[in-house]
């Protein structure tokens, strides 16, 4: 029995030694046609809009609420326009007493017109009664003190009309210069209640684009003032992956470029999304520290933009892969 044991280990010995040289071997081939399934990861993004107050005043009315979607144009809340109503009427009562004062100053223009027709045509009267009154001097049918009178109150006349057109002269004169002043005045008021109407326009907080609201930074019965951020929003229908490329990879990433992206939700589980490049830094930047690059070895990296169509499924900061 003892040859046999003996002949039995040493085809045990045999086949170990193959298999302790043959192991490596196959582990190697098996790293050499490993390859990676991307060639460089990113995070998720999308364009964000922050909406801000254009006016001062407390937030009345402000019902949106987080992950609401939004329609561009809709209203999303109200600030109190009380104040500014206000001092539009004072303005539009300010511009009415303008328009009262240069009416009352037309008035007086008219009324001096009017007494200087009055008064040409008293002359005319005059005029006709002193003819008549010297042919019955001439006749003795008359004395010669009613024509003499009559000459007196035509010179009277004639010295009024001419007080009353220097008067009526250096009144238009001064009635225009007042006019442009008023003019001014009304434009400066009218100036004013077009601002006050944007101001109050603006009050109603209107969604500028469409999109998802990410977070609400009031609430109503707050009080806001101009420029405070209200709440902020992205358009999730179109999101893109940042991703982060070498120098060397740089050379075969091109803008337009169709390619395939994969966003990943753990696990182990992948989504493809068909994505196209439309935006390559013209700068480098050092390799950040939460991106991982085809080649870790690289300090300077270019960023790139891709753009998919989003189904709803892909997240703002989600990590995502890129295939060119």
């Amino acid at each position: 029995m003892a040859p046999t044991f003996i002949k039995c280990s040493q085809r045990q010995m045999k086949m170990k030694i193959i298999f302790f040289f043959a192991f490596p071997m196959l582990f190697l081939g098996a790293c050499n046609n490993s390859e990676k399934a991307y060639d460089a990861t990113g995070i998720f993004e999308a364009t964000e809009i922050t909406v801000s107050a254009q006016v001062s005043g407390e937030v009345q009315q402000f019902d949106i609420t987080e992950g609401q979607s939004l329609e561009a144009g809709a209203q999303a809340g109200q600030i109190d326009t009380y104040q500014l109503v206000q001092k539009l009427g004072e303005l539009e009562a300010a511009k009415q007493q303008i328009y009262a004062n240069n009416a009352a100053t037309e008035s007086r223009q008219l009324d001096l017109n009017k007494q200087l027709a009055t008064l040409q045509q008293q002359i005319v009267h005059a005029q006709r009664e002193r003819q008549r009154f010297a042919e019955l001097v001439r006749d003795g049918a008359v004395p010669r003190k009613q024509l003499d009178d009559l000459n007196d109150q035509i010179s009277l006349l004639q010295r009024q009309m001419a007080a009353t057109s220097d008067q009526l002269r250096s009144n238009n004169a001064a009635f225009a210069e007042q006019s442009k002043g008023l003019q001014a005045q009304i434009k400066g008021v009218e100036a004013q209640q077009r601002q006050l109407e944007r101001q109050i326009q603006n009050a109603t907080i209107i969604v500028p684009k469409g999109g998802v609201v990410l977070e609400k930074f009031v609430e109503a019965g707050e009080f806001v003032g101009v420029g405070k951020p209200l709440f902020k929003l992205a358009q999730m229908n179109h999101v893109y992956l940042r991703a982060y490329v070498t120098s060397a990879q740089l050379k075969s990433v091109m803008l337009g470029q169709k390619v395939k992206v994969y966003a990943d939700y753990g696990g182990g589980k992948q989504q493809e999304y068909g994505g196209k490049v439309t935006w390559i830094s013209s700068r480098s930047e050092f390799t950040p520290k939460t991106i991982v690059t085809d080649d870790e070895r690289a300090d300077l990296v270019y960023a790139v933009k891709i753009a998919i169509k989003n189904d709803g499924r892909v997240k703002i900061g989600m990590y995502g892969e890129v295939k060119f």
